[in-house]
């Protein structure tokens, strides 16, 4: 039975008590994390942000208060979060899949997938994965786990993969690992360090 993302699900996964599992100031210190490592290979402050499967957009409101002024766009699948959040947080109705043929007017210095991709069919990421390279200038923020982790959260339909996997996919979609689960897109190539390409030949 497919899940449906509706106020229920956000409700029992990001505010009960008994299963939401990242606490605000968690969130906050993963944000900063994303935005200090794309600031340091951009050498410059980051002036947007695409944050794909974004649910209710909780993204949002750390980079602001971190980065005021900070152009965010989020895309979701969920028909209620776009419902009662699009035009207020500036979320759009997409999977991720359509990243392969959806292109905006301009690049991104962050983009942010977190806690999506291990969801989703194989052929499905590898399409996305062809836009959001395209559509990256600098670094890509993609959380997600695999068969060697253990997870806390919503295992529905939850996609075991090794992690191998993943690092073959990214590879493969032009995007290199800097740690922290961040990787740098093919724009930054010449801010790329010798043994950070290194990884390339592991």
């Amino acid at each position: 039975m497919p899940k449906t993302y509706d106020r229920a699900y956000f409700d029992k996964w990001y505010r009960h008590p008994d299963h939401s599992v990242a606490s605000p100031a968690e969130l906050r210190r993963k944000v900063a994390l994303a935005l200090a490592l794309a600031e340091f290979y951009l050498g410059r402050p980051i002036r947007n942000v695409l944050d794909v499967g974004c649910g209710e957009a909780p993204w949002r409101t750390h980079l602001r208060a971190l980065r005021p002024g900070i152009a965010y766009r989020g895309l979701d699948a969920s028909e209620y979060v776009v419902s009662r959040y699009g035009r207020s947080r500036d979320i759009g109705l997409a999977t991720f899949g359509q990243l392969q043929h959806l292109r905006f007017d301009e690049r991104y210095d962050l983009i942010v997938c977190s806690d999506v991709l291990h969801y989703l069919k194989a052929a499905e990421i590898r399409a996305g994965l062809e836009g959001l390279v395209d559509m990256l200038e600098g670094v890509a923020f993609i959380e997600v786990f695999t068969r060697q982790d253990d997870p806390a959260g919503d295992l529905q339909g939850f996609v075991a993969r090794n992690a191998s996997w993943y690092l073959r996919t990214f590879r493969d979609a032009g995007l290199l690992p800097c740690g922290s689960q961040a990787y740098l897109g093919p724009r930054l190539d010449r801010r790329i360090a010798a043994l950070e390409r290194a990884q390339l030949a592991l």
